[in-house]
């Protein structure tokens, strides 16, 4: 094994020339329920919403005036807090087709248009999950040119032969605004598409205001420049929607690309529906689409899809609420999103709970009073005050054994209560949404116990989906948690057809990677369990295999056929009597005999507090399979010596 590092104060670039397998690393329909819809355009069945429910059905909104009425209803603005719309963190986008990990093994395939002359066929690229489905980054590489992007410029180097290397281009993004942020590009044979935000100020006056308000007009862009001449780039093409730069895919000659808009009511003024525009042009207004989802805050999604042959566009916009993670195949857009409650709902809970599971345990003569009171034309409060004097006369009238004993039912029956409110919420919903030669349409959708991770839980193969997710559930009766890990197979219509539940109790998923009818799962706690489970039938899966060891795996790569990488941190036991996490592992497992997986090597870089950007980002990973170099960024941090004297 051959280790190459560059160093810069704490900074590493680890490189591994893994030179053996054995010994490569040592040491549609009307929905009638009780939300609001804000028209009649809903699709989905029709199914009866109970309090604990949300029918989670796909809605439209078609008109500025729709979308003023609901956000004037969502919590976050009817209180006042004009925020911002929704959280500002960024979920994962990932992409997969039938042939999960066709491509040699986590790298982009090195297809590339270039013009004729030399040119290397061994390069790097991005570090993508399925060849044929390539990733935005901010530099690509078709074995001759390099495509950058530096200060908002499109830079073009001639990179072949390494000794004659030399800037052919540099093409500046021109703006009227001036804040123009650069984010990634695609290179496809010969254009260039650069992926930017633009944040223009603009003013706006309230209804009926007389002085304007400062705010800002954010547009993501999507700007196709002719590369046909390296040396003298030409813009073709500027398409672009509302806010800000999302993720972006590129499948065949489509572009798809997202941006994340605040759905906002208030201070800002009036709401717009979102708009696309090629060259300044509006093209289209999207109608707007919502799950029965309710939340407290909002954000608009616009998934715009360019066809970069035909320059045909098609978009959709879907509001969301937050903690969300996108999946796309190439047939496919999954929307994932934790299952919510309407805020009025929580506001009520303990009205309701007291109506539905208190009042039905108590005595009959106490029942039908508050019956009574609860029927009559009082206040909330002036109810209230009824019914909490009927309740102290019947305590009163308790010996302090039945107070106990009728107290000890109401808990339990209470808690049932609460442990079900739990379960409804602890639940994955995952919406289908159909791209086909780029156009976009709604399909169906479906809902899975436990959380998702990160893009890694879900993964389509041969018309499956695949979910792996964490089901973690408190129950403060018994004052501990119900925490396992289960693994869902969804058919095309979005039914579970197969289900794995229970594994790993007590610990939770730290990494997933689905290859063909294979998934590697790790879980931690205090060891680091590596499971082998067979999904070739969809309808039964079952772990084949299992290995417990130190340490725990971020991310797992495909090696080869029967090797997987894990890249995470090592762990060891702490004075205390727990566990305590010590420097970067890179670990190499063989899972050839698919009952018995093994470690056969590993790597421990740093003590603790050393990190690398590949944990939580796979694009941070290099891995050449003929030249057996692994890379990854480490931020090392080394034991203190002492100071001599």
């Amino acid at each position: 094994m051959y280790l190459y590092i560059t160093s810069y104060r704490c900074i590493r670039i680890i490189a591994f020339a893994l030179l053996s397998v054995g010994a490569c690393i040592s040491n549609k329909d009307a929905d009638q329920n009780d939300t609001k819809s804000y028209n009649n355009n809903e699709i989905g069945d029709s199914t009866k919403t109970t309090k604990l429910e949300t029918s989670q059905k796909l809605k439209k909104i078609s008109s500025i005036e729709e979308l003023n009425n609901f956000l004037k209803e969502v919590p976050s603005n009817s209180q006042y807090n004009y925020g911002y719309g929704g959280i500002r963190t960024k979920s994962l986008i990932d992409y997969s087709d039938n042939a999960a990990a066709s491509a040699p093994l986590g790298a982009a395939e090195g297809k590339s248009s270039t013009p004729a002359g030399s040119l290397s066929n061994d390069y790097s690229q991005t570090n993508i999950q399925v060849a044929g489905v390539d990733e935005p980054d901010f530099v690509k590489n078709d074995g001759k040119y390099i495509y950058t992007i530096s200060q908002n410029k499109l830079v073009i180097v001639d990179a072949y032969p390494a000794e004659q290397a030399k800037i052919v281009s540099e093409t500046k993004l021109n703006s009227t605004s001036a804040n123009y942020y650069t984010s990634n590009l695609f290179v496809n044979k010969d254009k260039a598409i650069v992926l930017v935000t633009d944040y223009e100020p603009v003013y706006v006056i309230q209804p009926y205001d007389y002085f304007p308000t400062e705010s800002s007009k954010t547009k993501t862009h999507a700007i196709v420049y002719d590369i046909s001449d390296r040396s003298a780039p030409k813009k073709i093409g500027d398409y672009d929607i509302n806010g800000n730069y999302y993720d972006a895919r590129m499948i065949g000659d489509n572009v798809y690309f997202i941006a994340q808009d605040y759905a906002y009511y208030g201070i800002y003024g009036i709401p717009k529906m979102p708009e696309v525009r090629a060259n300044s042009k509006v093209l289209m207004t999207t109608d707007i689409y919502y799950f029965d989802n309710p939340d407290t805050n909002y954000n608009l999604y616009t998934i715009a899809s360019l066809n970069l042959e035909s320059q045909k566009v098609d978009a959709k916009t879907f509001m969301l609420g937050y903690a969300n993670t996108l999946y796309v195949s190439q047939k496919n857009i999954y929307i994932a999103y934790q299952r919510s409650y309407p805020y009025l709902y929580y506001r009520s809970h303990n009205q309701d709970r007291f109506y539905e599971v208190i009042v039905p345990l108590l005595p009959d003569d106490v029942k039908q009073q508050i019956e009574t009171i609860k029927a009559s034309s009082d206040s909330e409060d002036e109810k209230w005050n009824k019914i909490s004097s009927v309740m102290e006369d019947m305590y009163n009238g308790m010996s302090e054994t039945e107070k106990k004993n009728f107290i000890d039912k109401l808990d339990n029956a209470v808690q049932e209560y609460e442990l079900k409110l739990q379960e409804d919420q602890a639940k994955t919903i995952i919406q289908k949404i159909k791209i086909e030669d780029g156009k976009i349409e709604y399909q169906s959708k479906a809902e899975v116990p436990g959380y998702w991770l990160n893009q890694f839980s879900l993964d389509e193969y041969e018309g499956d989906l695949r979910v792996a997710t964490t089901k973690d559930i408190y129950n403060w009766k018994k004052n501990e948690n119900q925490l396992y890990n289960n693994v869902y197979v969804l058919d095309k219509n979005m039914n579970v057809v197969g289900k794995l539940e229970g594994i790993a109790p007590d610990e939770r998923i730290y990494s997933t990677r689905f290859i063909q009818d294979k998934l590697y799962m790790v879980t931690f706690q205090r060891i680091d369990p590596l499971f082998v489970i067979d999904l070739s039938n969809p309808a039964n899966p079952s772990i084949l295999g299992e290995l417990k060891i130190p340490g725990f795996s971020d991310y797992l790569h495909p090696y080869d056929e029967t090797h997987i990488i894990g890249i995470g941190k090592d762990t060891e036991q702490n004075q205390w009597g727990g566990i305590s996490t010590k420097g970067v592992k890179i670990a190499l497992f063989d899972v050839s005999d698919v009952k018995n997986p093994k470690q056969t090597g590993e790597y421990i870089i740093g003590t603790q507090g050393t990190d690398s950007e590949a944990l939580y980002d796979h694009k941070a990973f290099l891995f050449d399979k003929e030249k057996n170099v692994l890379v990854i960024p480490v931020r090392e941090v080394r034991d203190s010596k002492p100071i001599p004297g």
